[in-house]
């Protein structure tokens, strides 16, 4: 990714619903910030949830295992639904608007959208794209650019240079047709990671946050964020 480069955005639900909002998704659903992994801090998220965003820090324990998890998945393959809505990230820091494009596009028969969003027609003119097809869709995507680096300057925390080295990336973990989906725009596609359901969905999506954190147990930079029915 040493070409395009957008704003970090911040981890942040409020920012993140606000960036939907100006792309014309009904506030229906929300974001919001899940607090811990255990089943009582998960009992206090509201239901349903039918997306799960993970930040987490890019160490090398993450990228050693990664590229052992890409080579088993190409040499065992895996079986992923048709449904499931997958692009690649080719702009640096992008990996925040990346997530949420996953968690609405894997979701869009639940939630609702405005007559002229253009996130919507984002999605309808990309959704017979391969992945690399909807990373350069998006490249070229002026009013997705600008909303984005108008969210990115929003949040608390101080907004760092375009240029700054972010250690940190958003994925996101979707329910499609029963299958548990991890989407990443840095791997080559989705990693599937058993079934699930309605029901189970939050807590099938934490404990594979739990197995990410427990990768790295000496790191403090990890934030789950769900996107529940308001």
């Amino acid at each position: 990714m040493d070409g395009k480069r957008w704003l970090p955005l911040e981890a942040n639900p409020d920012v993140m619903n606000q960036f939907l909002c100006q792309l014309g998704l009904r506030p229906s659903w929300q974001f919001g910030d899940v607090y811990g992994l255990d089943p009582e801090l998960l009992s206090m998220v509201p239901k349903p949830v039918c997306a799960v965003l993970l930040l987490f820090p890019v160490t090398e324990k993450y990228e050693s295992f990664r590229l052992k998890e890409e080579g088993r998945i190409k040499e065992e393959g895996q079986e992923v639904s048709s449904d499931v809505y997958f692009m690649k990230q080719t702009i640096g820091n992008a990996c925040g608007t990346i997530g949420l494009i996953h968690a609405v596009a894997n979701n869009q028969a639940s939630l609702e959208f405005e007559a002229d969003s253009p996130l919507k027609k984002f999605l309808l003119e990309s959704s017979k794209l391969s992945p690399e097809e909807k990373a350069v869709f998006l490249e070229k995507d002026e009013h997705m650019r600008v909303t984005h680096e108008s969210s990115a300057q929003e949040g608390q925390s101080e907004t760092p240079s375009i240029d700054d080295k972010v250690d940190l990336h958003f994925i996101s973990f979707v329910n499609v047709g029963g299958q548990l989906c991890e989407l990443d725009g840095r791997k080559p596609f989705p990693i599937v990671h058993g079934k699930t359901s309605e029901d189970t969905f939050l807590e099938d999506a934490a404990k594979m946050c739990k197995v990410f954190m427990a990768r790295d147990p000496l790191e403090l930079h990890f934030t789950v964020i769900a996107l529940s029915k308001a």
